[in-house]
């Protein structure tokens, strides 16, 4: 575009966010039902204030029971409705008081005591109390992989092997403890994250499997609607334990799949706040005076997976020699806009244990070719590449991306046919091992390298994280000995160890490590994006 039609353009932009700014939705009021009012009383009296935020984003939740499930659009969402015993600060991964809100460790990390709150509530009416705290926690240790993924989080279920939890007991209405098979450096850590949010058991036992359409919990905010594919509905807790919070009265999650299409809903006043934004479209928002640019803190890793039990991705040579045909700088250069770094280990840099001294698998065509030689493959091969449908915080253009990579593999023999479906499918076929290869990513739940490393690659995963069915007999045994030691300093040394045989392994190729971008009107403040990429909004609201 030259000079003249692009300050042409700007200036037709400003014209209609001036007369979107009279007449669109992102000033206009609610009232607590959410529907729109008139700026002021029919009687001359002051503005009311805007109190329902609208959140477009670019996919659906796949349940709102999130122990159910891994996928974060869920946990987006699940965080508002539901509280765990304990939470993260507010920019950090810090543990912090929640519904426990003081606790003690024995002296050998075997034995932990949660004080619960007292004085809340469930959505339903019910107590919260110690029996709750224990229902939920037997509810998932009885379950297994297929029903409740995260919880392999606790090293397995009950009467498995690895299994950390020996037992959980109310000892009186408002004290809760937990006893360990074995110490488990990260467990306060691991009770704080989204999946372990703690349900109502009336409500449980009414909806049974419904559950997941059905939430209720503790949170700030109750569950009314879901129109899948289209809008999740939250209205304000209004017996919150929390006094004064939360200042909206209405959350709208509305599911917009395409990026700059969602980025147009913001501009035309449709919604509030976006995340995927795309990098490239960030010059457009700042220049923008009704609009602004929020950068979540990063802490994830986008990867290209091979599943390894199905062949020629069994073969290490053939994931070694696509390891040093994927040019990383040439992607985050065309779709990063210098807010992400190329990624050689499977957890970022931000992470405690991470391995700085691994050299990455250079863009090398040639050695590429001699290896796939090697393999047996100089002619090269065919093989599906599956490429997410929408946009996630770690790759926000991922069919763009998956277009460089396919003309990557074709240099060197390997023809890559690019599929896709639909979000929910992908990720179910992920998990059964059903693609060649397949992009993802992971945006850390908890900071610790476990969050990482086990979650993603450990033989105890596979069903639930581990979509490359990968297993290392001797990692497996380092990442248990890391999670039971509780010296950070010595932990840190297994994860650096473990960190070089998943380099030699190649079960992924991981990509970059980004910088995600949201963008909001003006008037709302009090955002505060968290790393984990799951946020609550009680104290969200507009000026």
């Amino acid at each position: 575009m030259n000079k003249t039609l692009k300050l042409l353009f700007v200036s037709l932009l400003a014209v209609s966010m001036f007369l979107v700014g009279c007449s669109g939705k992102s000033n206009q009021t609610s009232g607590d039902n959410g529907s729109s009012t008139s700026p002021s009383s029919p009687s001359g009296g002051d503005e009311k204030k805007q109190d329902t935020l609208v959140f477009g984003r670019g996919g659906d939740s796949v349940s709102l029971d999130p122990i159910t499930t891994t996928e974060g659009e869920t946990f987006k969402v699940t965080e508002n409705i539901f509280e765990k015993l304990l939470v993260y600060g507010e920019s950090d991964t810090s543990v912090q008081p929640a519904l426990a809100e003081e606790w003690e460790v024995s002296d050998d990390n075997l034995t932990y005591t949660f004080k619960l709150r007292q004085g809340v509530k469930f959505h339903d009416g019910t107590d919260f109390n110690a029996d709750a705290v224990v229902f939920n926690f037997e509810r998932w240790m009885n379950g297994n992989e297929e029903k409740f993924p995260y919880y392999t989080m606790f090293g397995g279920f009950k009467g498995d092997e690895g299994h950390v939890i020996k037992e959980v007991k109310a000892l009186d209405e408002h004290t809760v403890q937990f006893i360990l098979n074995r110490p488990q450096a990260p467990f306060l850590k691991n009770i704080a994250m989204s999946p372990f949010g703690i349900a109502s058991p009336a409500a449980i036992e009414k909806y049974g499997d419904k559950f997941r359409q059905n939430p209720v919990g503790t949170g700030p905010f109750k569950f009314v609607e879901w129109k899948q594919n289209d809008r999740i509905v939250l209205e304000k807790n209004t017996d919150y334990w929390m006094e004064g919070y939360p200042k909206l009265s209405k959350v709208i999650y509305r599911v917009i799949p395409e990026n700059t299409a969602r980025l147009n809903a913001l501009a035309n006043g449709e919604i509030d706040i976006m995340d995927g934004l795309n990098n490239s479209d960030e010059a457009s928002v700042l220049s923008n005076p009704d609009l602004q640019i929020i950068e979540r803190p990063s802490m994830n890793v986008g990867y290209i997976g091979f599943t390894v039990n199905r062949p020629p991705f069994d073969n290490k040579l053939v994931r070694q020699a696509l390891s040093h045909a994927i040019d990383k700088q040439s992607i985050i250069d065309s779709f990063y806009g210098g807010k992400a770094e190329p990624a050689k280990n499977p957890m970022p840099p931000s992470i405690e244990g991470y391995n700085n001294a691994i050299q990455d698998y250079p863009f090398d065509l040639d050695k590429a070719k001699e290896l796939l030689a090697e393999a047996g493959f100089a002619d090269g091969f065919e093989m599906d590449l599956w490429a997410m449908p929408v946009a996630r915080p770690y790759m926000p253009e991922a069919m763009k991306v998956a277009e460089v990579i396919q003309d990557n593999f074709s240099k060197i023999g390997v023809t890559a046919n690019i599929q896709t479906v639909d979000w929910a499918t992908y990720l179910d076929k992920a998990k059964k091992g059903e693609f060649d290869a397949y992009m993802l990513g992971w945006t850390g739940d908890n900071g610790d390298p476990d969050n990482f490393i086990y979650t993603l690659l450990d033989k105890d995963s596979i069903g639930s994280n581990n979509n490359s069915h990968y297993i290392n007999e001797e990692l497996h045994d380092i990442l248990i000995e890391a999670q039971t030691e509780t010296d950070q300093d010595k932990r840190n040394d297994l994860y650096k160890k473990a960190q070089e045989l998943i380099k030699e392994d190649a079960p992924w190729v991981p990509l970059v490590h980004s910088t995600p971008l949201l963008a909001a009107v003006k008037d709302l403040q009090n955002y505060k994006p968290h790393p984990t990429n799951s946020e609550t909004l009680t104290k969200v609201e507009f000026k």
